[in-house]
């Protein structure tokens, strides 16, 4: 009788995983107007920032239902690779290159004012996070092998750049490793730690001034990490290789964070594809997208399940609430819902 509660339970949690997955909807709300988006911040189920090239925001206050575009004036040829919202009206975008910028709205996209602005040559910036409503980083690509950070302390008004000063000398960028610009989550500010991923001909992991060989696909320009989620003690890292966006292996790894290590795992079921980015919808739910499709894990990322081969670039949770959005190319926003 024991042995046939133990097999009942166990089909019982697998008929609940899978109806988990087949449950999962994404509902498009916005698409076809050609622009790439790869920022998204998402403040509460109302309120939706998103940003992309051709010096493009969205913004949505009633959930999606309606969104307003917008060209910035001046900067119609820019791309926007990430986007920090903190309300309706108040946000930051990030400008990749030539040169690299940071522009401010507290009108709601109205206007827009310049923050950051670094004409370096070689500058490129790849990701922006904020630990809370003040505190925050941007990464850009290395320059003379030294990795670019700026901080701020007053929610964008002000950046203090540093090349190394707040950070380990041995934190020196290896021959072709850099940042992927590709959802703007290879970064997370945790308090006093910086946590972020790098990519290309080599992938590491950099946490409290330490880093740490991960195995993801590497060792070309369009392999390695390209996005990490954090959720206390654990995390997830996802990439693989965007030139060969339909492989399932070298894409995704697991991370523990001990007292006085770190420890680092593969998944099981690995994510069906190259994926540029990962978030937590829960202690153990997690979603990652990319080029070929979507994937829903149940259990902390050790097994991934696709519930959709449509493309997208970027997902996030709402950070004061529970809605999860998608948005990728051609202006494609989504909501996803289980």
């Amino acid at each position: 009788m024991r042995l046939i509660k133990i097999f009942s339970n166990l089909f019982v949690l697998m008929i609940a995983f899978n109806s988990y997955s087949q449950t999962a909807k994404i509902q498009l709300l916005q698409s076809g107007n050609g622009v790439s988006l790869r920022g998204l911040s998402i403040v509460n189920d109302q309120i939706i920032w998103a940003s992309g090239n051709r010096g493009s925001v969205a913004r949505s206050t009633n959930g999606g239902k309606d969104f307003e575009w917008i060209k910035v004036a001046g900067y119609e040829k820019r791309d926007f690779r990430d986007i920090e919202a903190f309300d309706q009206n108040t946000a930051l975008i990030m400008g990749v290159d030539a040169p690299a910028i940071i522009l401010k709205t507290i009108d709601g996209g109205k206007t827009w004012k310049k923050v950051l602005e670094d004409s370096t040559k070689g500058m490129f910036l790849d990701a922006m996070d904020f630990s809370d409503n003040k505190k925050g980083v941007v990464i850009g690509d290395p320059i003379s092998q030294k990795i670019y950070m700026a901080f701020t302390n007053d929610q964008g008004n002000s950046w203090n750049k540093t090349s190394n000063d707040l950070l380990s000398e041995s934190l020196i960028a290896k021959d072709g490793e850099a940042f992927f610009a590709s959802s703007g989550t290879n970064i997370h500010l945790l308090g006093n730690h910086i946590v972020f991923v790098s990519g290309g001909k080599s992938s590491r992991l950099f946490y409290s001034n330490k880093w740490y060989e991960i195995p993801l696909l590497q060792g070309k320009e369009s392999t390695g990490a390209n996005s990490i989620a954090i959720n206390k003690h654990r995390g997830v890292i996802v990439g693989g290789d965007f030139s060969k966006d339909t492989i399932s292996s070298g894409n995704c790894v697991l991370l523990s964070f001990e007292k006085n290590s770190l420890k680092i795992s593969t998944a099981e079921v690995a994510p069906h594809g190259y994926r540029s980015c990962v978030t937590y919808i829960s202690e153990n739910v997690l979603v990652s997208c990319g080029t070929s499709g979507v994937d829903v894990s149940k259990d902390g990322g050790k097994n991934w399940d696709l519930i959709s081969k449509e493309s997208f670039h970027v997902v996030q949770k709402a950070k004061k609430a529970g809605a999860v959005f998608l948005a990728g190319s051609n202006g494609k926003i989504a909501l996803l819902s289980f």
